[in-house]
C-alpha cells in the first residue's frame, strides 16, 4: 500500500506541472509558432534525458519510438500548443480531463484492463466536475480550440496506452535496452521533436525571436513539464493500472483553474468551485483502496483453523489432566497397600521382642 501510494504522488507530478505549462505556454510563448513551440518543448527535453540514460533503442523499439513520439509528443503537443493559444487556461485544461475515460477504454483492448466500478465512477465524476468547470468558466470559448484540446486526448490516451503495454514486455526490463522507462520516454521525446523539426522549418520559416522571458518559459515547458512530468507520467503507468493513472491526471485541471485564477486573475465562479470538488472526489475513487496492517485481519478460512487449533489444544490439556489424575489416584492407592501391609507386619514382630526380654532379664539380674 506504501509503495502504490508512492507512486501516485510521483505520477501526480506529471499533471500539475502540465495544469502550469496552460498557464506558461499561453502567457510567455509565442503565439505564431505552434510547431515551434513543441518542437522546442520536446527535442531539448529528449537530449536531455538522453544524456541521463545513455541508452539507444534496438530491435522493434526504433519503430516503436518512432510511433510513441508521433503520437504522444509531436501530434499531441502541437495540439495541445494550439489549444493553449486558443482557450482560456482552465477552460483549456479542462478539456482534458475527459482523458481518464478515454484511456479506461483504450487499455482494454490494448492491455487486457477492464476498468472497474470505482474508475469509471471516478471518470464520470471527474467529467461532471469538468463540464460544471466548462460551463461556469468566464470568458470566450473557441471552437477550434475545444476541438484541438479534444484531439490531443484521444491522440495521448491510445499513445500511453501503447506505451504501457511496449514498456511492460520489453525485454524483461520494461523499456528500452536496460534504460527502462527513462530510456524509452527519452527516445519518445527525441524522435517526436525530430520529426517535428522539419515540419515546422516548412510551414513557419524560420524560428521567431526569442525573448529573455520566453527563454526562461520554454525552460519550464521543457524541463519541468515535458522531462520529468513525462518521465513521472511513463512510470507510473508501468506500476499502476491505467484507470488510476488516469484519474489521477485529473489533477491537470485543478491545477490549470486554480493556477489561472491566482496568476492570471481568471474568475472563479461557485459553479467552478462545485467542478473542482467532484475532480478531486474522482481522483480519490481511483486510488489503491487501503488495508489493515499485516496480521490485523485473518480470513474466515483462517479463523476456522483457529478455533479447530483451539478446541484440539484444549481436549489435549483435557486429556492430560485426565491423565494426571490417574496417575495421582495410582499413587494414592499403591502409597495405601503399603502402609496397610506395614501396619500388619509390625504386631508380628512384637511378640518376639516380648519374648526376648524375659529371657535377657533373669540373666541380667544374675549378673
Amino acid at each position: 500500500m506504501e509503495a502504490n501510494m508512492r507512486w501516485v504522488a510521483l505520477t501526480a507530478v506529471a499533471p500539475v506541472a502540465w495544469g502550469a505549462n496552460y498557464f506558461v505556454t499561453h502567457a510567455y510563448l509565442p503565439a505564431d509558432h505552434p510547431l515551434y513551440g513543441a518542437a522546442l518543448r520536446a527535442l531539448p527535453a529528449g537530449l536531455v534525458l538522453l544524456a541521463l540514460c545513455r541508452r539507444r533503442p534496438h530491435g522493434a523499439w526504433w519503430g516503436r519510438s518512432a510511433v510513441l513520439g508521433l503520437l504522444n509528443v509531436s501530434v499531441f503537443f502541437f495540439l495541445v500548443f494550439t489549444a493553449s493559444q486558443l482557450l482560456p487556461t482552465s477552460v483549456a485544461a479542462t478539456v482534458m480531463a475527459v482523458s481518464p475515460l478515454i484511456m479506461m477504454l483504450a487499455a482494454w483492448p490494448l492491455v487486457g484492463e477492464r476498468p472497474g466500478v470505482a474508475h469509471l465512477a471516478g471518470a464520470v465524476t471527474g467529467l461532471g466536475g469538468v463540464c460544471l468547470m466548462l460551463l461556469g468558466g468566464t470568458g470566450g470559448i473557441s471552437v477550434p480550440g475545444v476541438l484541438a484540446s479534444a484531439a490531443a486526448v484521444l491522440v495521448s490516451s491510445v499513445g500511453h496506452v501503447l506505451a504501457k503495454r511496449w514498456n511492460a514486455g520489453s525485454d524483461g526490463t520494461g523499456g528500452i535496452a536496460d534504460g527502462g522507462v527513462l530510456a524509452s520516454t527519452a527516445w519518445q521525446l527525441t524522435a517526436g521533436g525530430l520529426l517535428l523539426l522539419p515540419v515546422a522549418v516548412a510551414v513557419e520559416g524560420a524560428p521567431p525571436p526569442v525573448s529573455p522571458s520566453a527563454l526562461l518559459a520554454f525552460c519550464y515547458v521543457g524541463l519541468v513539464a515535458t522531462a520529468l512530468a513525462f518521465a513521472a507520467w511513463f512510470a507510473g503507468l508501468r506500476r499502476l493500472p491505467a484507470g488510476t493513472v488516469g484519474l489521477i491526471g485529473l489533477l491537470n485541471p485543478v491545477t490549470g483553474v486554480l493556477l489561472g485564477t491566482v496568476v492570471a486573475g481568471e474568475v472563479l465562479t461557485g459553479r467552478q468551485l462545485c467542478g473542482l470538488a467532484l475532480v478531486l472526489g474522482g481522483v480519490a475513487l481511483g486510488l489503491p483502496p487501503r488495508q489493515g496492517p499485516p496480521g490485523r485481519r485473518r480470513s474466515p478460512g483462517a479463523r476456522k483453523v483457529g478455533r479447530r487449533t483451539a478446541a484440539g489444544t484444549s481436549t489435549a490439556g483435557r486429556g492430560n489432566g485426565h491423565l494426571r489424575n490417574t496417575s495421582a489416584i495410582a499413587k494414592t492407592h499403591a502409597g495405601r497397600f503399603v502402609a496397610s501391609a506395614t501396619a500388619r507386619a509390625r504386631p508380628a514382630a512384637n511378640p518376639e521382642r516380648a519374648t526376648a526380654s524375659p529371657s535377657r532379664g533373669p540373666a541380667d539380674s544374675a549378673a
